[in-house]
């Protein structure tokens, strides 16, 4: 009791200029640290669940986000610690307000600007199949002749090692261990090969 004695004996004598930083700084410095620590702890989820597209491509997202919850919330604390900074510099209420607002400003941008960039981080590892097109790759199945069955191959694609579905519009069989080239896909899910002389 006598702490909280203490710190209204501190407080109250101070100008309401600035008490109202203090309050300011103090309020928006807890939800940061609670906002950061839940984050880490798993609790931050700014994603919905449900059916969405997944034939975006990997840099496509919701793009800079300079306006969030999280990015007010580093604004209003980065504006009151400098705000306070100001003022017992011996600064202008004016000039306080100023710098306090540049600083929150520059605060968001950059937290926005590691967000954005971290999102550029994200890798997509959906298989594109048009990306296996003219592709060289080993025969592992052997290959019926024309696309009479299903044979498969060995090829690398999107930077990984992949076993995939082939047929071929030759007349001749392509055995296992031949070299052949993607000409086609067929239903995004069969590729067509021909076998390289």
């Amino acid at each position: 009791m006598s702490r909280l004695l203490n710190i209204m004996d501190w407080f109250g004598p101070l100008p309401v200029f600035e008490k109202t930083f203090w309050c300011i700084t103090i309020f928006f410095s807890l939800l940061f640290l609670l906002q950061n620590i839940l984050s880490m702890a798993g609790g931050d989820h700014d994603h919905a669940t449900g059916d969405v597209d997944d034939m975006l491509d990997a840099d496509d997202g919701i793009g800079f986000q300079f306006f969030t919850i999280r990015n007010m919330f580093g604004f209003f604390t980065i504006f009151g610690w400098t705000g306070l900074a100001c003022i017992h510099s011996g600064l202008s209420g004016t000039l306080t307000v100023i710098i306090s607002c540049a600083a929150g400003l520059a605060m968001m941008l950059l937290m926005a600007s590691i967000f954005y960039y971290t999102g550029k981080l994200a890798y997509n590892g959906t298989l594109r199949m048009e990306n296996a097109l003219r592709a060289t790759a080993t025969v592992y199945l052997s290959v019926p002749p024309s696309r009479s069955g299903m044979g498969k191959i060995n090829l690398q694609v999107q930077g990984a090692f992949r076993e995939l579905d082939a047929m071929t519009d030759d007349v001749e069989p392509i055995p296992t261990g031949a070299l052949v080239t993607v000409t086609k896909v067929v239903n995004n899910q069969i590729l067509i090969v021909t076998k390289q002389n």
